[in-house]
Order: structure tokens, then sequence, then C-alpha cells
């Protein structure tokens, strides 16, 4: 089993959306109150940066999906997260 999933779910995710990493950077920021610089997003992705529970839903948030995906859960396929939603 792989140690780290987030990372390459992250870039598979933000890839997927044509969302660069500066911009993913400037959403986390605007949006979640979450400040993570675009070289920690790269070092996330590559696997050289942790992320923390609290940023993890924020990207979760940013990218639409869900954050059992970005831990290793399912397949992207269905699983965009809608963030809007009553139930949550």
């Amino acid at each position: 089993m792989k140690k780290n999933v987030v990372g390459g779910r992250v870039q598979h995710a933000r890839t997927a959306q044509s969302i660069s990493q500066k911009d993913l950077s400037n959403r986390l920021l605007s949006s979640q109150g979450i400040s993570i610089s675009e070289d920690g997003i790269q070092r996330l992705e590559q696997g050289q940066r942790k992320v923390s529970d609290i940023e993890l839903l924020a990207i979760a948030a940013v990218l639409r999906v869900n954050p059992g995906w970005l831990l290793g859960q399912g397949t992207l396929k269905g699983l965009i997260w809608n963030t809007n939603s009553e139930d949550s």
C-alpha cells in the first residue's frame, strides 16, 4: 500500500479541473482561510509535505471532491462533493 495518496489525488483532481497550483493556493486562502503557498501545494503533491485534517477538508471543498477520496477511498467518478448541501 502506498504511504501517501493525498498528494497524488490532489494533483489529479486539480489538473482534471484545469486549476493551477497558484490558483488552488489562492482559492484555499480566499474561500477557506487556509494558507498553503504555491510551493506548499507542489511539495504536497510530490509527497514532500504532510497535510493536516483541516487543510484536507479545505482542499476537498475547493476541489469539490469527497475528503475520503483524497485519503484513497473509492474512485473519482461520481464523487464530486456538493459543499453547499443542506444535509452536511
